[in-house]
């Protein structure tokens, strides 16, 4: 069985068609991976996700080692038998979290001590005890420790952090490794920094490459930069990264970001959007997303989507899906996040499909088309 491999099937420009090969089932990409922060995707059972075509979920280290608690998970099996999930997963670090949801937080070189958002108690996390998280959690793939300031910040702010990561980056590469059973079966990405400054994210390429990871992921992006700031630093981030290695843009993000992202090279996603989006009651479609509380669904009795063969548009009206969010039925939410995932995963076999065949421009037009047309 295979640790870990990636092979590139096709491209078409900077897009690229490939496949990750892992013990627990191969990952096609462009991929898209749902977020089961605290072990289960919001709203949805574990076979209905694997159904709408995800080959692999997210899960946070953060979230878990708070509750309920990294240790209490391995005893009960590890993540994959705890929530009914048997593919890959995916874990974060848990330094994105513990700089965006802790106000108590002190950064020192060797980690991060923080007060957790449900109940206040300190905790201290560095890249060794996040490799030991992700290990007893039994991460398919693990993410290295590292900090993701605010884009804004002033660049000598930004180089520091990054320098900082890129310490911490080798720091988990050693601690990784010294876990045996796991570095077996399990891969490692590094994290670049450097916000939107090239001469920065060059220089964490640089050392994530002289460290030497699985992956590649592209960090500090879609943290309220704006989509042109985000694809100026993806029109030169991705190409700074190894060819031969999956590169993985963290935190997106909309459908369009995702086409862009692919243009510009990037092979797998996460983001909560269309679990969240679902919940309050907004449907992506290939015409763009839908307001499912407007009152102009209240009537139509036509599906959300013509082109959508998923269970909802197949079986359900807007003017149900309108009716259960007026109401506040939890059925609504169920619904629509149901759909949302079968639209991402639908987008992106679509783009896997035109890369393979050499139309991936067209593919991206027509889309753009469509989905800013609104109905």
């Amino acid at each position: 069985m295979t640790r870990f491999a990636f092979d590139i099937h096709a491209t078409d420009g900077k897009a690229r068609a490939g496949t990750i090969w892992m013990m627990r089932g191969d990952i096609r990409t462009p991929a898209f991976m749902p977020v089961g922060t605290a072990a289960t995707v919001k709203a949805m059972k574990m076979e209905d996700v694997r159904a709408t075509g995800a080959d692999i979920i997210l899960g946070n280290t953060y979230h878990l080692m708070l509750r309920p608690g990294a240790e209490r998970v391995a005893r009960l099996g590890g993540l994959h038998a705890f929530g009914g999930w048997d593919r890959p997963i995916l874990t974060d670090s848990g330094g994105y979290q513990v700089m965006s949801l802790s106000e108590l937080r002190k950064i020192t070189e060797e980690g991060v001590t923080f007060a957790s958002h449900l109940d206040g108690s300190r905790h201290m996390l560095s890249p060794e005890r996040s490799m030991e998280i992700q290990r007893l959690l039994g991460s398919d793939i693990v993410m290295c420790f590292d900090e993701c300031p605010r884009a804004d910040q002033p660049r000598d702010v930004i180089a520091r952090s990054m320098e900082m990561s890129m310490r911490w980056a080798r720091r988990s590469r050693d601690a990784f490794d010294s876990g045996l059973d796991h570095a077996a079966r399990s891969a490692l990405f590094g994290i670049q920094q450097g916000a939107l400054d090239e001469g920065l994210r060059k220089a964490s390429a640089d050392a994530l490459i002289d460290v030497g990871f699985d992956g590649y992921a592209i960090g500090g992006l879609a943290v309220g930069e704006g989509q042109e700031a985000m694809f100026a630093t993806l029109d030169f981030a991705p190409q700074q990264l190894p060819a031969d290695r999956p590169r993985y843009l963290m935190g997106v993000g909309k459908p369009d970001d995702l086409v862009g992202a692919v243009e510009r090279g990037v092979d797998m996603f996460d983001c909560v959007l269309p679990t969240r989006s679902g919940r309050n009651g907004q449907a992506f479609t290939w015409n763009g997303p839908l307001n499912m509380r407007n009152a102009r669904h209240a009537e139509d009795t036509g599906p959300l989507s013509a082109r959508c063969p998923c269970p909802v548009c197949t079986k359900y009206s807007r003017a149900y899906l309108h009716h259960l969010h007026k109401s506040g039925e939890m059925l609504g939410a169920m619904l629509l996040t149901e759909h949302n995932l079968w639209f991402y995963q639908q987008l992106m076999a679509g783009m896997r499909a035109a890369i393979s065949d050499g139309s991936f421009a067209a593919f991206a037009a027509d889309f753009r088309r469509d989905y800013f047309a609104r109905e």
